[in-house]
């Protein structure tokens, strides 16, 4: 039988292989999921106090394409802070 010997890293403080993904790629992450929340945030009103009275907020301009939009590129920031890999 031949034994395997685990060795340290040469600095224990060191988190490189601990996780697959460093500072930077969270903190464009975090970037990310903050536009898709202003996306959101852009969808939000429309709605009529009496449901039997039509409100033409519902189809602005705001809501059915700027938002969707700034959703759409939080996710691409999102996906670009996944694969991207850093020097860090």
């Amino acid at each position: 039988m031949s034994k395997v010997k685990k060795t340290m890293p040469a600095n224990p403080d060191s988190t490189s292989g601990m996780f697959p993904l460093g500072r930077k790629n969270m903190m464009v992450m975090g970037i990310g999921l903050l536009i898709v929340l202003i996306g959101f945030l852009l969808m939000i009103g429309g709605r009529s106090d009496d449901p039997n009275v039509y409100n033409p907020d519902v189809f602005n301009p705001r809501r059915i394409t700027l938002a969707p939009i700034v959703v759409l590129s939080g996710f691409v920031v999102i996906g670009y802070g996944i694969m991207k890999k850093f020097k860090e």
